[in-house]
């Protein structure tokens, strides 16, 4: 799959993010951005492991679930 650079490497980011404290109350809209969030981080490790940057784009191989996360993390 080939990422738009801002993409891969906002994945990349909200993979390495560390989580301090657990999630209190929030709002619907709260939940749909950290959902969001989260898909997008399902694509980080494999960005990082096997990504190949070309110029403004980063080509990597994904697993069917990490497919359906870069096509939702992309909306």
């Amino acid at each position: 799959m080939r990422l738009p650079r801002r993409l891969a490497e906002l994945a990349v980011a909200a993979w390495d993010r560390e989580e301090l404290g657990g999630i209190g109350d929030e709002s619907r809209e709260e939940y749909d951005v950290r959902d969001d969030a989260a898909e997008l981080a399902l694509i980080g490790p494999a960005i990082s492991e096997r990504g190949v940057w070309d110029g403004e784009e980063v080509v990597v191989e994904l697993d069917v679930v990490q497919v359906a996360a870069a096509l939702r993390a992309a909306r």
